[in-house]
């Protein structure tokens, strides 16, 4: 096996849609980041499977985990379309890194829009403040597309719950500082599922072994146990039975953040291929000049910036209050479908050169295929969408006939 190509640490910047100038400064922020801290260590961390810990402590302290969140808690106070953009810097350099945002903002989703003044006062500025790692528990061995069906209870013992059970598939599930815990209080099925935020640590949280990934092996994956943990009363968010909710709510934001790695990662891959493309010579000519080559990027070029415009409208309609589970679940299926497809392409330019080790692409595909299971498979995303059509459908028929739903 040859060295590793270095690819170079400034690559093109992406003429971006801002609102204001503090963005575009912001994005200027993470690019000097992404150069900085992130390329000079993604290869050596993603072959050994390290986990980089510091580097999330450098986002923190610039402020770069808490962007969508208020200033009165420590957060940046950033649109959805800032934020997402952000993200998708980060992913261009190092998936495993922006998805660990991506997770972080999603684990704080909770006690931003469900916990009282007390308790956002009392535990967001340490969350948001780059100190702790957040990391989301819904997910169950048994049912990983269907957390209505969850085992794990939390039973309210005065002014404790005592928590049992085990959560699969946790991002961050080994290092993770806390937790945002759906867990069952209730009926069976969705309404008795209630939210908790559990700090690591507290006795009795056991993680499992780091799974063996085919891709983002850098980012931490594992399952996370509780057994007999007890954490006080006032750590539940919302109401009793409203957990539910609280997981899809965050999971609609969460699925914006997947859409985001999954634009960042096509356009590292594109611009692996792009630049290879202009340098490698056969039959005489630059590979660029031929069209076999050229129509593969023309294509990649406007798959991806489709993607991108379209995890923007639904950012859009975030930003203006609007619904938007619909439409985010539309951009994380385009964008992860479209990632799986651009990468696989992009290895294909490369040709030889994409299926080994010396050139980043082929773990760019590898690490694709993770996008299309995360925050809800992309079948999951196909149900979510067909049945907002079958719910317009039957809205419209029934203002065109007088009946009530």
């Amino acid at each position: 096996m040859g060295n590793v190509v270095v690819i170079p640490l400034a690559p093109a910047v992406i003429d971006r849609e801002l609102p204001s100038e503090e963005a575009f400064d912001l994005l200027a922020l993470t690019r000097d980041l992404v150069r900085g801290e992130l390329l000079p260590q993604v290869n050596a961390a993603e072959s050994a499977g390290a986990f980089p810990r510091a580097v999330f402590t450098t986002l923190g302290e610039a402020g770069l985990l808490s962007l969508p969140y208020p200033h009165r808690y420590g957060g940046g106070e950033q649109p959805a379309v800032v934020y997402l953009q952000v993200v998708e810097e980060l992913a261009r350099a190092w998936l495993g890194v922006a998805m660990g945002v991506s997770v972080h903002v999603l684990s704080c989703h909770g006690l931003v829009n469900y916990g009282t003044d007390e308790q956002k006062d009392r535990w967001l500025p340490d969350l948001l403040g780059g100190r702790l790692l957040g990391a989301y528990c819904l997910s169950e061995p048994q049912g990983g597309s269907d957390p209505g069906a969850m085992l794990t209870s939390a039973v309210r013992d005065g002014d404790t719950y005592v928590i049992n059970g085990e959560k699969a598939w946790i991002t961050h599930g080994p290092v993770a500082d806390f937790y945002l815990l759906m867990a069952r209080t209730g009926e069976p099925g969705p309404r008795g599922i209630s939210s908790f935020l559990v700090p690591g640590g507290t006795p009795g949280i056991e993680a499992g072994i780091n799974e063996r990934k085919m891709g983002v092996r850098s980012s931490v994956t594992s399952s996370v146990r509780f057994e007999n943990v007890r954490i006080d009363a006032d750590r539940r968010l919302g109401a009793e039975g409203k957990g539910f909710a609280i997981a899809m709510s965050a999971l609609d934001s969460g699925r914006l953040g997947i859409a985001a790695c999954a634009v960042g990662l096509a356009q590292a891959a594109l611009d692996v291929a792009a630049e290879y493309a202009r340098t490698r010579r056969a039959f005489g000519s630059l590979i660029s000049d031929f069209q076999g080559v050229s129509f593969l990027l023309a294509d990649a070029a406007s798959k991806i910036a489709s993607a991108r415009q379209l995890y923007l409208y639904a950012a859009r309609r975030k930003d203006v209050g609007k619904s938007f589970s619909t439409e985010a679940a539309m951009a994380k299926l385009i964008a992860t479908d479209m990632a799986m497809a651009v990468t696989t392409d992009m290895v294909q330019v490369l040709g030889g050169a994409g299926y080994v080790e010396d050139y980043p692409v082929e773990r760019y595909m590898r690490e694709a295929k993770l996008l299309q299971i995360v925050e809800g498979t992309n079948q999951i995303q196909r149900l979510v969408i067909a049945r907002s059509l079958n719910r317009i459908t039957r809205e419209a028929r029934n203002r065109a006939t007088g009946e009530t739903s």
